[in-house]
């Protein structure tokens, strides 16, 4: 009979355990216990939505719809995608659940999203991502607490030091456009210096030439107009509420004003934060406010703000955590393996994580119990015929070793 060939994992996706897998949970639970000081609730949306969500947030032009969404049609003819982010679902669930009436309101979620594009360190096509979102919010308060949520999380996880807040504003609706004339009026000049990629930018969105990469758009992109020479009155009192309140909340950040979103929706802040220990993928959280999104779904006009981060990138930067092992009960006895199953029972229902083990030779028992790392181990044996147990602590302090002997201990002495 031919051998089955068992199925590969598919391209750009993960299998997480072990060490990897406590890192990816350490990065959630902190995040699910920050978002909670801050108020936020914990929101679920679908994995897949109509194709227009995205088609019509993200951009037509944007090379996340262009290129990278998954989409396929259902069998009822619709066109469904896989969410390559969050914030298009939350604006879809804001106006068609009626959240509009707990306006303002802050959401958080995570969970998976999908991007076909090249994987590398620290990027999958299956990817992970933790989201903080405030809609119907126009003050600048707004987006200090989400940044300062952003930077609670990431001294919380440990890996605040070497990772900077670069700040920037998009000014307002009349800023951006008298902006974005100018720059259309520079790179109209240099058209022969640019890239195919920046010249098809150049029709659709321009400002998105100023973050390029590519080496024959530098000198073009640094020498264009800068936001500052544009900014309204109200645009410019907004970042300076925004710098103020980060100040005033101990949030460090420094100015980069070539920090851009291409997005006509996006306005005001856009913020990332940005780590050299990351190589090439140095940004770990970004976000901005996006008050013309609402508006492009097909509701009233609604101001909005909010960020995402990887969250294995996040794990990427942080060190082993912790490995809290359980309490292992061992029946070094034949016989013993109904008290040691009670005594694992006992210590659950307490709230202690704990294991048996029973199978195989009694001999060989504390050996294996050995191999699974626990924070103590409790023996039960027979010596002369009378029932024994020992404990043993590996790194459990002198609470935790009380504890189980309070739970184990009366059970021991029931059965001599």
């Amino acid at each position: 009979m031919a051998r089955i060939q068992t199925p590969n994992r598919v391209r750009g996706t993960q299998d997480i355990f072990g060490s990897e897998q406590r890192r990816f949970a350490h990065v959630l639970d902190t995040f699910d216990r920050v978002r909670k000081l801050y108020c936020f609730q914990r929101v679920e949306i679908p994995v897949f939505e109509a194709t227009e969500v995205f088609a019509r947030s993200i951009g037509e032009t944007t090379d996340v719809v262009s290129k990278e969404m998954y989409t396929f049609p259902d069998r009822g003819g619709d066109s469904l995608t896989l969410r390559p982010e969050f914030t298009a679902g939350l604006a879809r669930a804001y106006l068609t659940e009626g959240w509009q009436q707990f306006a303002p309101l802050k959401l958080a979620t995570s969970g998976a999203v999908f991007r076909y594009e090249r994987p590398q360190k620290g990027r999958y096509r299956q990817f992970h991502q933790i989201d903080a979102e405030i809609l119907g919010a126009p003050e600048p308060a707004a987006d200090v607490e989400l940044l300062t949520l952003a930077d609670q999380l990431l001294h919380e996880l440990g890996i605040a030091e070497g990772v900077t807040l670069q700040l920037n504003t998009l000014g307002d609706a009349a800023t951006r456009d008298a902006w974005r004339a100018a720059l259309v009026a520079h790179f109209e000049q240099h058209r022969g210096e640019l890239s195919e990629d920046s010249l098809a930018r150049l029709d659709k969105n321009p400002l998105r030439i100023l973050d390029s990469k590519d080496p024959r758009d530098r000198p073009v992109a640094d020498a264009a107009p800068g936001i500052d020479d544009f900014l309204t009155a109200d645009a410019g009192a907004f970042f300076e509420s925004v710098t103020r309140g980060l100040e005033a909340a101990g949030v460090a950040w420094t100015r980069n004003a070539r920090l851009v979103r291409g997005l006509d929706y996006y306005r005001h802040t856009a913020f990332e934060f940005v780590t050299d220990r990351l190589g090439a993928q140095g940004t770990v959280l970004a976000g901005g406010r996006y008050d013309g999104l609402i508006e492009s779904l097909g509701g009233p006009a609604t101001a909005g703000v909010g960020w995402a981060a990887g969250v294995e990138r996040l794990a990427m930067l942080l060190e082993e955590p912790a490995f809290d092992g359980p309490v292992n009960v061992i029946a070094e006895s034949a016989g013993l393996e109904l008290a040691a199953t009670a005594a694992v029972a006992a210590l659950r229902r307490a709230g202690i994580a704990a294991e048996a083990t029973i199978e195989g030779s009694p001999r060989k028992r504390f050996d294996k119990a050995l191999k699974r790392k626990p924070s103590q181990t409790y023996s039960l044996s027979l010596r002369d015929g009378a029932l024994t147990h020992a404990q043993r602590a590996y790194g459990a302090d002198q609470d935790a070793l009380d504890r189980v002997r309070a739970i184990v201990e009366p059970m021991v002495v029931a059965q001599q």
